[in-house]
């Protein structure tokens, strides 16, 4: 990649950050839990769609039918009141089948590659991530928490950007996202873990409870990669660049929130685990 290639990658980022970041901050702190719900299920039921053709659904009836059962699960779960706990771990079992699929790729191909299989797979992917996220807003703290979350997967991306354009050299997983290094990898974490830790004394956080924070968002980093290269080898199995062109010039939904996807109910499942919701932010 040359010279001129990266600095209008490096242009671009800003760019969407500039655009995307303080409409995220805004839904985060300004909408009530109810339209907070609306939002993200909105967020999700698009991302669906994106899905869709991830999966191979290509016929727009088949992906518009798709969005529309992942929003009707969505809702189906806001009115039964289903709890998060069940869900998120869900999550995490499936995060755990994940990191096989995508370290064996190309040859656990056959263990996911039907279209039945992709698309059960983003019910597992979206689906927990609304039922994060909500659960994260819905906490006395909860504002901070998403805000939390947000620089712990912004931190791992620009730090694994910047760690890997000046010492990247082996590569982290070349047959699914050949730019990925282990330079990146590394100070994607560092720069996870140095949020963490000031967040976590700004709360003045101490001894086991500063542990668990530390130790939750170093979870929630690493997750948040296997998020980006999960979506990066349906990307490539489906020989596609991006999951949609909705953002032009930055490809679609999906692309801007693979991280998240990962990150949010694994994030929403370790402060639950070590009762750190109830923490009150100061």
């Amino acid at each position: 990649m040359n010279r001129l290639r990266l600095k209008k990658l490096l242009k671009q980022r800003i760019i969407t950050a500039l655009i995307l970041a303080p409409l995220t901050l805004a839904a985060t702190f300004l909408l009530p839990l109810f339209e907070f719900k609306l939002f993200i299920a909105a967020v999700m039921t698009v991302a669906a769609w994106e899905w869709a053709n991830l999966s191979g659904l290509k016929q727009p009836t088949q992906r518009v039918a798709y969005a529309a059962g992942v929003l009707a699960i969505i809702v189906a779960m806001k009115y039964l009141a289903l709890p998060a706990l069940p869900v998120v771990t869900l999550a995490l079992l499936f995060w755990c089948v994940a990191l096989g699929w995508v370290s064996t790729f190309p040859n656990s191909k056959g263990q996911w590659q039907s279209v039945m299989a992709r698309s059960l797979m983003g019910l597992l992917v979206l689906i927990p991530t609304w039922s994060g996220l909500v659960e994260l807003k819905a906490q006395p703290s909860g504002n901070a928490w998403l805000l939390l979350l947000m620089l712990l997967v912004w931190g791992a991306d620009v730090g694994a950007y910047f760690a890997g354009r000046a010492w990247g050299k082996r590569k982290l997983a070349a047959r699914v996202s050949p730019g990925k290094t282990w330079a990146g990898f590394y100070g994607g974490l560092c720069s996870s873990l140095l949020v963490a830790l000031v967040f976590g004394l700004v709360m003045s956080l101490q001894g086991a409870q500063l542990v668990g924070l530390m130790l939750v968002c170093l979870v929630t980093a690493l997750v948040s990669v296997l998020g980006d290269l999960l979506e990066s080898m349906l990307k490539r199995h489906r020989g596609i660049k991006d999951s949609s062109n909705l953002l032009p010039g930055h490809g679609g939904v999906m692309d801007r929130i693979d991280s998240l996807t990962a990150a949010a109910p694994i994030f929403a499942l370790g402060l639950i685990l070590f009762e750190l919701t109830q923490v009150a932010v100061v």
